[in-house]
């Protein structure tokens, strides 16, 4: 049976596995719409469909090398992303002459290079990876763009003849990517121990540049628990890091006890008596303990009652 070469404005290129196997690419040139002209430029991109599920960026190059050279290989999923940042690249340019033309540029000042500046920052030490190829869904698309226009008619012209599909030993297949993937993730054990000490010595670094940051804020006070406010210095010209130096006030000096504490007494006996049940719960205990006060009361009069009618005399 005869493959048409021409399928709905696709090129059909048929490509071989091996001897026995033919898989089919279509294909056409690609037309541009809105900012994917700079990302895809129009007369230079080749649109391919039904590509293979393992197919890499090295193999499309590979198979378009007899047509000219291709400068990028773009696949499906990724050219939302790049022309998200063709977008955001052009806003910039648009802000950046704007700011121009006002004459609001300014050259930053040169900051010096402090003493922590030269301190050495730890980095985790990656474990081994090899360089593996990506799975994609079947029938996925891609996007090659040519160097020149002429590359691309090549391409579209020859596709009547079946094609060896190039193979790649830097990115292993069949078998011997499962392989691969088997001892990536069984990495040799210095590997592993590289890895958890620069990964405990980045936590240990972070944990103290933390500690080294004062909890208290500028403008703010700083208050003990008995209510008075501490003098601190602090900053590069010997101003006080609180809020300033302030006596207890009058409220306190009269109870001895500070705003803090009184309102988290005055929550706390707010919320005993916020639920209708706790009111009778709490009434319920009163009841139940009145009750067994009046029975040893009662417990005791008898007794002294006992004690007296059978006393001698």
């Amino acid at each position: 049976m005869a493959i048409p070469s021409n399928i709905s404005g696709f090129s059909v290129i048929p490509i071989l596995y091996n001897a026995s196997t033919t898989h089919y690419l279509y294909a056409r040139s690609h037309t541009s719409k809105g900012h994917s002209n700079k990302v895809l430029p129009e007369g230079r991109t080749l649109f391919l469909v039904n590509l293979p599920p393992d197919t890499t960026e090295r193999e499309l190059v590979l198979f378009f090398k007899h047509s000219g050279t291709v400068e990028k290989v773009i696949f499906d999923f990724d050219v939302k992303e790049l022309q998200n940042e063709a977008s955001d690249s052009e806003d910039e340019d648009e802000e950046m002459e704007d700011a121009e033309a006002d004459g609001t540029d300014e050259q930053p000042r040169k900051k010096r290079r402090s003493q922590r500046d030269k301190t050495e920052i730890p980095t985790v030490i990656p474990l081994p990876s090899p360089t593996l190829r990506k799975f994609r869904k079947t029938g996925s698309s891609a996007y090659v763009i040519f160097l020149d226009s002429s590359s691309l008619d090549r391409a579209l012209a020859s596709t009547s003849k079946p094609r060896a599909w190039p193979s790649s030993d830097e990115e292993p297949s069949g078998l011997s990517h499962y392989r691969a993937l088997y001892d990536a993730l069984r990495p040799p054990l210095d590997a592993v121990r590289a890895f958890a000490d620069s990964s405990i010595e980045v936590y240990e670094y972070e944990l103290a540049k933390s500690r080294q940051k004062s909890k208290y804020r500028k403008g703010e006070a700083i208050v003990d628990d008995d209510g008075f406010t501490l003098v601190t210095r602090g900053g590069a010209y010997g101003k006080t890091l609180g809020g300033g130096v302030g006596v207890a006030s009058k409220t306190f000096q009269r109870s001895g006890e500070s705003a803090r504490n009184r309102h988290h007494k005055k929550e706390k006996k707010e919320k005993e008596g916020f639920y209708a049940f706790q009111k009778a719960e709490k009434q319920r205990s009163g009841l139940i303990e009145l009750k067994r006060k009046w029975e040893e009361d009662k417990a005791k009069v008898e007794k002294l009652k006992a004690s007296r009618r059978f006393k001698p005399y």
